[in-house]
């Protein structure tokens, strides 16, 4: 969405984060026995295509990100409960936020048998922050001292140094992080693929490193068939505590959610990342005790393209006009009915399962009312043209709400409303980085560490890379700015529960519904459970003999 990146963008209903803790999932039946299981079995699981070459800095969308985290592992996850896990890092301290240092656990090699040392992170970070080397989650590293330099932001401006000053080397498993100003959740962003390490090998060839990424994570990348299939193995020599249980992982690109499900039930894939809304009625049937519900740190929104020329002429958009589109939305009968009851309606821009969620954080504006939304598009000059779109991708399960979002919004105002489909989410993405999108998109985020600051700062500040809709106002960057420096984590979370308050002055974007994981699993395999971050968790899943 990351945003995407920065985060992490979600493809379908489903999504990225590091080793997030289990939050669901089916009964653990190992129907043979205690000596039916296969250490060595190799599992499939549904994944579109990467919307790019695997980047640990430039891997924004759920696709690239499922890849990522089985081949990377990250200096510290976290638990479901939001406290950091130490994976990488023996140990992450600091006494004002500002300074942090961070100590390795010996022993760890990347996939290619070299070691991983403080440098492999150090250079990592310089290299993705980077402006020469044009990485799309660049801007993750704009808290460290000396980015301004390396990354600068003004346009045409010239990079003028080439690592970051606040990066420095201590000795092979100790470095050191300067930031400009403190960031009390500064720990948990280390959770997220940008701050993974690359292998030394990566800087010969930079392409071809991301075409087959050396990691150092549970699985070794092994092969990637393009719209086909990626495979990756069980990394035996990997000193985590996430060791796989199984040998590996085969991502097996599908369509469409239908085909995938299709698949699943009749044995020819194993684990589902998210049930399309035509099999939500009846996936509980079919599936019995192998359906997964499960809970998801993810919502869906509705992005506003604010660069299209519906937006800017004759003259800037009105809020009240989002505001209206917003109220004319009955999100209750759509996530009861089309979404079969597996959505929640959402009140602010936050989900549940985050530090600093807020109920009702967007006030009346996430309410159903006809009447008010009229009313609201009129007192800002109505919509031009009296006709909207909505972008999504045809690959994940979206056309059916976005039709009765539609249907909602044109019953309610008579503002003429139609989906505008993309074939992929490849597709989706490029239209929407190229800023093709003609009103506004299907914008689904979950999240990369679990704090507030991950669900604002990383999708509406001006310069974040999850900021795809060219929202920008000053005043609510420096809100932003100020959480960020906050004396400690309570003080930062309690500063962004007030920016998200202010949102709805601003409706960067329209909050639809929180996520939920409605998945599945063949019978052969046990052991299968999701993260908040909507993902099967990989490496716990056990193969039948």
């Amino acid at each position: 969405m990351r945003g995407a990146k920065s985060a992490k963008w979600v493809t379908g209903a489903i999504i990225v984060a590091l080793a997030a803790t289990a939050c669901g999932g089916g009964k653990d039946d190992n129907a043979g026995g205690a000596g039916a299981v296969d250490p060595n079995g190799i599992f499939t699981t549904d994944l579109g295509e990467p919307e790019k070459l695997l980047y640990t800095g430039d891997t924004m969308e759920s696709n690239g990100a499922g890849v990522m985290k089985a081949v990377y592992s990250n200096l510290v996850g976290y638990k479901a409960d939001g406290s950091l896990e130490m994976l990488n890092a023996e140990s992450l301290t600091t006494t004002d936020s500002k300074k942090w240092t961070v100590k390795l656990k010996a022993g760890w090699t990347f996939h290619d048998g070299t070691p991983v040392t403080s440098k492999s992170y150090v250079d990592a970070w310089n290299w993705n922050a980077s402006l020469k080397n044009a990485m799309g989650l660049s801007s993750w590293f704009s808290d460290i001292v000396g980015y301004d330099k390396v990354h600068p932001d003004a346009e045409g401006a010239k990079q003028t140094a080439e690592t970051l000053a606040g990066l420095k080397v201590v000795d092979d498993t100790t470095f050191t992080i300067e930031l400009t100003q403190p960031v009390p959740y500064f720990g948990h962003k280390l959770a997220y693929t940008p701050f993974a390490p690359l292998a030394a090998s990566f800087y010969a060839n930079p392409k071809a490193a991301a075409e087959k990424p050396v990691g150092n994570g549970p699985y070794k990348f092994k092969s990637w068939d393009h719209k086909k299939q990626i495979e990756v193995v069980r990394f035996d020599a990997y000193k985590g505590p996430n060791k796989a249980k199984n040998g590996g992982v085969i991502f097996k690109n599908y369509t469409t959610l239908e085909t995938a499900y299709e698949d699943l039930k009749s044995g020819n894939l194993d684990v589902i990342r998210q049930i399309g809304p035509k099999d939500l009625p009846v996936y509980h049937d079919d599936l019995g005790d192998r359906a997964v519900d499960a809970d998801h740190a993810a919502i869906q929104s509705i992005g506003v393209a604010f660069y299209a020329e519906q937006w800017k002429k004759p003259k800037k958009v009105d809020v009240r006009v989002i505001q209206g589109l917003s109220m004319a939305i009955d999100r209750a009968t759509i996530t009861k009915t089309v979404l079969q009851g597996t959505r929640e309606p959402a009140t602010g821009w936050v989900p549940k399962g985050i530090l600093g969620y807020q109920e009702n954080a967007a006030g009346d504006v996430t309410k159903y009312d006809p009447a008010k939304a009229k009313d609201l598009i009129k007192a800002g000059g109505g919509v031009p043209g009296n006709k909207i779109f909505i972008q999504f991708n045809a690959d994940g399960g979206h056309k059916e709400w976005v039709d009765a979002v539609c249907n909602s919004i044109t019953q309610a105002t008579s503002v003429a409303c139609v989906g505008d489909s993309k074939t992929d989410f490849q597709a989706d993405l490029t239209a929407r980085k190229e800023k093709q999108v003609k009103s506004l998109y299907r914008s689904a985020w979950s999240l990369d560490y679990p704090v507030n600051s991950n669900f604002i700062k990383d999708l509406f500040h001006t310069n974040a890379a999850g900021n795809q809709g060219d929202f920008s106002v000053k005043e609510l960057d420096a809100k932003i700015e100020a959480a960020d420096s906050a004396a400690s984590l309570e003080q930062s979370v309690k500063q962004y529960q007030a920016v998200e308050k202010e949102l709805v002055k601003y409706m960067p974007s329209i909050p639809l519904w929180y996520y939920k994981v409605n998945a599945g699993y063949s019978e052969k395999v046990s052991g299968v459970t999701y993260g908040q971050d909507g993902d099967p968790i990989l490496d716990t899943v056990e193969v039948k003999k």
